[in-house]
């Protein structure tokens, strides 16, 4: 098991042995933004030296395959989890949408493994956060038009992830030789930073591993089920539009994880009726203790088998 991962570990192990880890105050936030800013830059920096034409075709593509994914999602929690309408497009926006942290210990592993990735995949992830939200609202709401305005502006275009992601990308690309001041920092510390956040999350999911008992058999199905027709899909993509093979686990890695930072967000603010335990406790206590530990490997591995 990598280091980075074994601190996740760690922190469901305290948890569940009620271990009083005392995280500050803040804290999570803070290394929550370094990441998206990291990433972000990171992605800039690469992204001088390999933008193209091509890269407009791409991103049409991940736009469609983001819209899709929560298509996909919906009709399994409606009609086989006999899910209603709102709580059912509330749960697929948050399937369709990514994770940061995901993509974090997804890029930490091919990089400590020597495998390369194309460098513009930091766009990709903040275009999948997009599509998702409005369809998982539309389905929930079952009209574009009752979609309030504001609330579209507010966490669509002005969403804090998507403006820092987007942001610390145009820095990284625009920002010449001035942006590799930065590297000390944002770069050569990210793994470290990563392993702390991870800490977090294993005790956060800890936390919601005790809801699974209140819950059906059917979401903790789903909730694995899901990210692995996600993940297939996403390979599919990735090999389909000639990525290498860690370009291709990234893809199949968008598209197995689930948000849990900007999807609650822009849930709580448009559908505050949806059971907003239930999609946290299948994202945060299923699937992303299952992408770390198993779905992030196999996905790299089927990457590197299909470029072979």
């Amino acid at each position: 098991m990598d280091a980075v991962v074994a601190f996740f570990v760690l922190g469901v192990v305290c948890q569940l042995l009620g271990a009083k880890v005392s995280f500050p105050e803040g804290l999570y936030k803070t290394l929550s933004m370094f990441l998206m800013v990291a990433i972000g830059l990171k992605g800039g920096i690469a992204l001088q030296e390999h933008i193209d034409s091509s890269l407009f075709t791409m991103s049409i593509a991940v736009i469609a395959f983001g819209l899709l994914l929560p298509l996909i999602a919906y009709p399994l929690l409606r009609y086989f989890g006999q899910l209603d309408r709102i709580n059912a497009g509330a749960v697929a926006a948050h399937y369709g949408s990514v994770s940061v942290a995901t993509y974090a210990v997804a890029v930490a592993l091919l990089e400590a493994n020597n495998i390369n990735y194309e460098a513009y995949f930091p766009l990709f992830v903040v275009l999948l956060e997009m599509p998702a939200i409005l369809v998982g609202l539309i389905l929930a709401k079952g009209s574009l038009k009752l979609i309030n305005a504001e609330f579209i502006k507010k966490e669509l275009v002005a969403n804090q992830s998507i403006l820092l992601m987007v942001g610390s990308l145009l820095i990284g690309y625009f920002g010449g030789h001035s942006v590799q001041k930065l590297s000390p920092f944002f770069i050569e510390l990210f793994s470290g930073v990563l392993a702390l956040f991870l800490l977090k999350m294993g005790l956060v999911a800890g936390e919601q591993l005790s809801a699974l008992k209140k819950n059906s058999l059917f979401l903790v199905s789903f909730a694995i089920l899901m990210p692995m027709i996600g993940g297939i899909a996403g390979t599919g993509l990735g090999y389909i539009l000639g990525f290498s093979g860690g370009g291709i686990a990234l893809m199949a890695i968008l598209g197995a994880s689930a948000s849990y930072i900007a999807v609650p967000a822009a849930m709580k603010e448009s559908l505050p009726e949806a059971n907003a335990g239930m999609s946290i406790t299948a994202a945060l206590g299923i699937t992303f203790p299952f992408n770390v530990l198993l779905g992030v490997p196999f996905f790299i591995a089927l990457g590197q088998y299909l470029q072979a």
